[in-house]
């Protein structure tokens, strides 16, 4: 910890910052780092000290000389070559084999024994069984070999705002970990699965994380969306076009709610399913996962059925921002594209609050109230 008490961290891949907020006031940012303007322009915009830390570029350029000892690494690596939209291309894959780019930085800090004491991951599901698991194994395998024990959890941000949107978070730690096993509900069957796989070695590296399940989310997609008055709505046509893309069973669902006359709001994708593109429709109060405007999947859409009649929007950029859980005082770019970029791109900030109240905090403050005691 620095000499204020905060916890520091360093946060590779940034983005808009979203780890960064998740993490909040009791943690200080000691660098940061992402190669893409649009999200650095982002991060400087809504963080005034950001000239102090945040590093633009390649994270192959960077050099441990260039990083401070802190407390916790965070990585949210991109994801595109695990993606189950994606070409599945593991971490020999263009963007996300930009990991061994981190990597290598956190290897080099052991050796001067600077590492931090805690790492986190986080990543699509995908990561959990690209290349047959190997991929998995590998990541498990670099974290043994610099004396970390670890343990995974998949986290839907639906348990904390109304959007669908599992992710993986890998932990590893060389604190203790024993204070912090247990069993949760986010040790999901993908994770069980995950862990049978790996070699003898790296299972009895693993740690079984202990992380308690939030409250009931109290809040639906409808409570986060714009007033109809204030939005822009689709042409009649294009709402047809999409009605007439839905396969019937999806059809009846947007049929039955035109019958009961009463308001109704849906998210919709469009997909290819048998090489036949579709439009499907949730209405269990979530928005689907949300996803870069160039992404693997389109944009997405709201059905809004109200007093028999049906029109449909495009989610805006301050819709998405709600649904990943940041504040309406977080600063957008001017470009739609690029705001649904930085929050198809980004990490639930609820999540990341949850785990570090749960066990960042904890697991890192383990380690202080250790050596104060000795």
């Amino acid at each position: 910890m620095n000499r204020n008490g905060q916890r520091r961290f360093l946060e590779f891949f940034a983005g808009g910052g979203m780890a960064r907020l998740g993490l909040g006031d009791d943690w200080s940012c000691a660098f940061a780092n992402d190669f893409d303007p649009v999200k650095a322009a982002a991060y400087r915009a809504n963080f005034s000290d950001a000239a102090e830390h945040f590093h633009e570029g390649d994270v192959f350029a960077l050099n441990a000389g260039q990083l401070p000892t802190a407390d916790l690494a965070w990585a949210s690596s991109p994801c595109q070559d695990f993606s189950l939209a994606g070409a599945r291309a593991g971490l020999v894959g263009g963007r996300s084999s930009a990991f061994f780019g981190f990597w290598s930085l956190m290897r080099t800090l052991s050796a001067e024994g600077r590492a931090p004491s805690v790492i986190v991951i986080e990543n699509v599901v995908g990561l959990l069984t690209s290349h047959g698991g190997a991929d998995f194994t590998a990541l498990c395998r670099a974290l043994h070999e610099e004396g970390y024990r670890f343990g995974a959890l998949e986290i839907d941000a639906g348990v904390f705002v109304p959007q669908s949107r599992p992710r993986v978070f890998v932990i590893a730690t060389r604190n203790p970990p024993a204070a912090f096993v247990g069993g949760s509900a986010f040790q999901t069957r993908a994770v069980r699965e995950a862990v049978a796989r790996l070699p003898a070695e790296l299972q009895s590296a693993w740690v079984w994380w202990g992380v308690p399940s939030p409250p009931p989310r109290n809040t639906d997609l409808v409570a986060l969306l714009e007033p109809d008055e204030e939005a822009a709505w689709s042409p009649p046509d294009r709402t047809e076009a999409l009605l007439a893309l839905m396969a019937p069973a999806h059809r009846a669902a947007v049929d039955a709610r035109l019958a009961e006359c009463e308001r109704a709001v849906g998210a919709v994708f469009r997909r290819m399913r048998g090489g036949v593109q579709r439009a499907e429709v949730r209405f269990d109060g979530l928005a689907g996962c949300l996803r870069t405007p160039r992404g693997g999947s389109s944009r997405q859409t709201l059905l809004v059925i109200d007093q028999g009649a049906v029109r449909s929007r495009l989610i805006s950029p301050r819709e998405a921002a709600r649904l990943m859980g940041l504040p309406d005082s977080y600063q957008l770019p001017k470009s739609q594209t690029a705001g649904l970029q930085i929050m198809g791109d980004g990490v639930a900030v609820p999540v990341v609050r949850w785990l570090a109240e749960t066990l960042l905090a904890p697991l890192i403050d383990s380690k202080t109230a250790s050596l104060a005691a000795e």
